[in-house]
């Protein structure tokens, strides 16, 4: 891989990509978490607090860095994928896409015309605030990252037709969503959950796709690794704060 491989490039090379979440909307926490050597940021659009000035605020941080970010978007609607690639995103981590349709749809509103029906404005962030935008607009299709989000029994039914979509880069799971959708929720290690991540996986490889997901404990990673995944997510920003806060309490309180 070249030294101007994009995160694209990586992520399709099949390269093993490690990450996490960053839910608080915080630029502060999404600029500690860039320098801390991950690969890419998710920063969380979809349950997160932040706001659309937060996440402008947190690509900034975050692109000092040189790690990918990858807003995850509350919905598949046009406007907000519009809205996080304008400012600069990586890329869009897309929740619950069921069907190829929406596959689609998704991968639609990524790319400007007539590839897609992205809208298009010259002055944005990505574009270089007009400066870059040729090459921008006739490139952002082979550089940005859709990740689609496997969350639910009908997903694992439409997963073939999913992940032949051109344009949908990862199959990535959701598990707490997933595992609740299934009726067995916070269960991650049952037989029915562990045979779903394995088709994801199976998908995925069979399309020449990437397989991700966020695991649910370090001891995972082993497990996932040997299953085929390479687009990792562990931990998130409001975690690793609230776990590192208890412990300064709980020293103080001699425990």
């Amino acid at each position: 891989m070249s030294a101007s491989a994009t995160f694209r490039d990586r992520v399709l090379a099949g390269q093993w990509l490690g990450g996490t979440f960053i839910n608080l909307g915080s630029s502060i926490t999404a600029e500690i978490a860039g320098h801390a050597g991950f690969d890419w940021l998710m920063l969380d659009y979809e349950h997160g607090p932040g706001s659309e000035e937060t996440l402008l605020h947190q690509l900034q941080a975050v692109s000092a860095t040189g790690t990918a970010s990858i807003v995850r978007i509350a919905e598949n609607e046009p406007a907000r994928f519009k809205r996080a690639l304008d400012l600069g995103a990586n890329g869009v981590m897309v929740p619950y896409v069921n069907t190829a349709a929406e596959a689609q749809a998704a991968v639609s509103a990524m790319r400007y015309p007539p590839r897609g029906t992205r809208g298009v404005s010259k002055f944005n962030r990505a574009a270089g605030f007009g400066q870059n935008f040729e090459d921008y607009y006739a490139h952002a299709h082979e550089r940005l990252v859709m990740m689609a989000q496997i969350e639910t029994p009908e997903s694992l039914e439409h997963l073939d037709a999913i992940a032949a979509v051109d344009g949908v880069d990862v199959l990535f799971v959701g598990p707490l969503d997933l595992t609740t959708n299934m009726g067995i929720q916070g269960e991650f290690e049952h037989p029915a959950f562990v045979e779903a991540r394995r088709k994801v996986c199976q998908a995925a490889r069979n399309a020449g796709k990437a397989a991700g997901i966020l695991a649910t404990a370090a001891s995972q990673l082993p497990t996932l690794r040997e299953e085929g995944y390479t687009v990792m997510a562990l931990g998130s920003d409001g975690a690793a704060v609230t776990a590192g806060l208890r412990q300064f309490a709980s020293l103080q309180r001699g425990q």
